[in-house]
């Protein structure tokens, strides 16, 4: 038995252009960041730390909803690259294209901004155990 879209869940068409558009934000900022000339071992380093927003979900799924959220939506990595634009630091452009391809891909992969009813409720669709259902 199917899964129930969402209210305000994406799907058809609309949501494979999404994702494509993802995909290739992600590829853009991993080649701005290659011109960059900034470390791989910063990218390493840090591609992943977004994902610690979900230790909100200890807090409960409203709280940890809120937090990814903030986490995952491109109003950081964009703060990021305003600072760089005002101050030429390179630091702060490698860390706005990091944060930015690791939202990016997390949007190719499928994994949508949350909603507060369950970790695996997304604007791109249910994942994990509801997805499948």
């Amino acid at each position: 038995m199917a899964a129930l879209p969402l209210e305000g869940e994406v799907h058809g068409a609309p949501r494979l252009l999404l994702r494509l558009e993802a995909l290739l934000l992600g590829l853009l900022c991993v080649w701005l960041f290659h011109r960059s000339g900034a470390s791989w071992w910063l990218f390493g380093s840090l591609i992943l730390a977004p994902d610690l927003t979900m230790l909100g979900y200890l807090a409960g799924p409203r709280i940890g909803a809120a937090l990814y959220n903030v986490g995952h939506t491109l109003v950081g990595p964009g703060l990021f690259a305003a600072v760089w634009l005002g101050t030429q630091n390179p630091l702060a452009l490698a860390i706005g294209l990091i944060w930015g391809a690791h939202i990016a891909i997390d949007r190719a992969l499928g994994y949508g901004l949350k909603y507060p009813s369950a970790f695996g409720d997304t604007h791109l669709g249910a994942i994990g155990k509801a997805g499948k259902a």
